[in-house]
């Protein structure tokens, strides 16, 4: 049996990824709405009177979430002013 051929067949045949569209590979719409909901159980456990580890857990999801959007700027001004490490076409 011949195995050094075997592997060349499958890669003729594969064709480039296409990019996503450009509606769902924007992130800013997840991020949005999981920080939101983040802050909005923080809310709700506060007014409930749960355990302040809970509340602060929410709060640190919240932060987070924050913390994204910031990254995501950066790496957009970064894209912009064509840094060669910025990462394109992701926003």
């Amino acid at each position: 049996m011949d195995g050094a051929r075997h592997g060349d067949e499958g890669r003729q045949a594969l064709r480039p990824v296409p990019p996503l569209p450009r509606p769902l590979a924007n992130a800013r719409p997840v991020v949005l709405a999981g920080t939101i909901a983040w802050f909005a159980a923080a809310a709700v456990l506060a007014i409930a009177g749960v355990g302040g580890g809970w509340v602060v857990t929410c709060l640190t999801g919240g932060g987070l979430g924050l913390l994204g959007f910031v990254i995501m700027g950066w790496q957009r001004r970064a894209a912009d002013r064509g840094a060669r490490g910025a990462l394109r076409n992701l926003f």
